[in-house]
């Protein structure tokens, strides 16, 4: 009889002990009162998240070209607002660097081969002194001063920016 009394007494203080160290439950909600019962999943939803949004142009035109070399993005602009991009470039590399500061466009000419290396320049809007135009060029292979962009920006740039148009090209 002591042993049934002594197990009968671990086992209350045992429950005890657990019960004390239990998280707190949350209120549970009798089943008579539940209107509808969902069963349980263990499926978890994915959670999406929006990507950053994208760098403003760093530059100070307010209707024109924008280019950044470090983040390797162009961007049109007018009246301060972003009307195109910002989309990938490749300028040219430290042996021919494309130049930074404030520019005017120049001239454009559709159809561009270069007359000092033979490369094709589609869609060239030129805004620097020696040759220095965005043009549709590779984005993987520096240029030799220019700034490259895809075919389709390329020519989005061309449309968008007329003889006159400020250009700044910033590090």
């Amino acid at each position: 009889m002591q042993v049934k009394t002594f197990a009968a007494g671990v086992l209350v203080a045992a429950a005890t002990v657990l019960t004390a160290c239990a998280a707190p439950q949350a209120a549970t909600t009798p089943l008579a009162e539940t209107s509808s019962l969902a069963p349980a999943t263990t499926e978890t939803t994915p959670t999406s998240t929006a990507p950053p949004p994208p760098p403003p142009p760093p530059c100070a035109v307010r209707t024109g070209a924008c280019a950044s070399l470090s983040l390797r993005l162009a961007w049109l602009l007018k009246d301060g607002a972003v009307v195109y991009g910002p989309v990938a470039m490749e300028p040219g590399d430290a042996s021919q660097p494309t130049p930074v500061g404030s520019f005017k466009v120049a001239w454009k000419d559709k159809v561009h081969t270069s007359s000092e290396y033979g490369d094709p320049m589609p869609n060239s809007v030129f805004f620097a002194a020696g040759g220095i135009a965005f043009h549709a060029g590779p984005l993987d292979k520096p240029s030799h001063g220019c700034i490259h962009l895809t075919d389709a920006d390329s020519e989005v740039f061309f449309a968008g920016l007329p003889v006159g148009a400020s250009v700044e090209v910033k590090a």
